[in-house]
């Protein structure tokens, strides 16, 4: 069982020159083995027509605190049971992680129970000691650290010892280099609050589970970091099931 807990859906333009529709989407799961995956796109319809007409693939709302109304259209998604939570990308959309305009979202997610995905790893809006201020001003939530530091070793040990020291933070994997950082992790903060993701289609899935798979965890932690702790966290246990929202 692998569950991809980060992908994103849609066209990215001449800058990425990568996009994932759900043709697309359906052979990767297919090829890779993906079980379940949690996708998202800045328009969220976009999200909404691939989670509603293909199997195993749900979303997360994303939401941008500097639109106008954005609590209410997250709100409108998060009523619909395939949508598991929000998306926030401080870098991309340009606000920092604590800002006031990002509290009422969360006091919305501490409501249904649902977790939020924030992106790190670039200054000046996504570094980890920025979203463990979220964290922290919002323990009941929780939050996934996407890429868990990516690219910088000062930022992924960072991204860790926030994850230590708080006990909301999860580390999900994708984009982050170094495959002993994984089991570092693991065995630091828990086995239950490493989740892997691909960042597709910016990463391939393959490449991102090989580095779960060398990571050098045994094989019982890796089928939890590919699989059942994304599980565990959107859907209450381990094989699955209802959403516990």
């Amino acid at each position: 069982m692998v569950f991809d807990a980060h992908m994103h859906v849609g066209d990215f333009g001449p800058m990425f020159g990568v996009s994932l529709h759900r043709d697309g989407l359906l052979e990767l799961m297919e090829s890779c083995g993906l079980e379940s995956v949690v996708v998202f796109h800045p328009d969220n319809a976009c999200a909404r027509e691939i989670v509603e007409s293909t199997p195993g693939v749900y979303g997360l709302v994303w939401s941008n605190p500097r639109l106008s109304g954005y609590v209410e259209e997250a709100r409108e998604y998060l009523a619909h049971p395939r949508f598991l939570g929000v998306k926030l990308h401080p870098l991309l959309d340009g606000y920092h992680p604590n800002d006031p305009a990002v509290h009422p979202i969360m006091r919305e997610l501490a409501e249904r129970n649902a977790p939020v995905l924030v992106h790190s790893g670039h200054p000046i809006f996504s570094l980890p000691w920025s979203i463990e201020e979220l964290a922290a001003a919002f323990p009941e939530v929780p939050v996934i650290m996407g890429h868990m530091g990516h690219g910088n070793i000062v930022y992924i040990n960072a991204a860790i010892d926030v994850a230590v020291r708080r006990p909301n933070v999860y580390l999900e994997t994708s984009g982050m280099p170094m495959h002993s950082k994984i089991r570092e992790a693991v065995e630091r903060v828990g086995p239950y609050k490493v989740l892997y993701g691909s960042d597709a289609p910016f990463h391939h899935p393959e490449v991102e589970m090989l580095k779960v798979k060398l990571s050098g965890l045994p094989d019982e932690l890796v089928r939890r970091v590919l699989g059942a702790n994304a599980r565990r966290l959107f859907f209450g246990d381990d094989a699955g099931g209802r959403s516990v929202r």
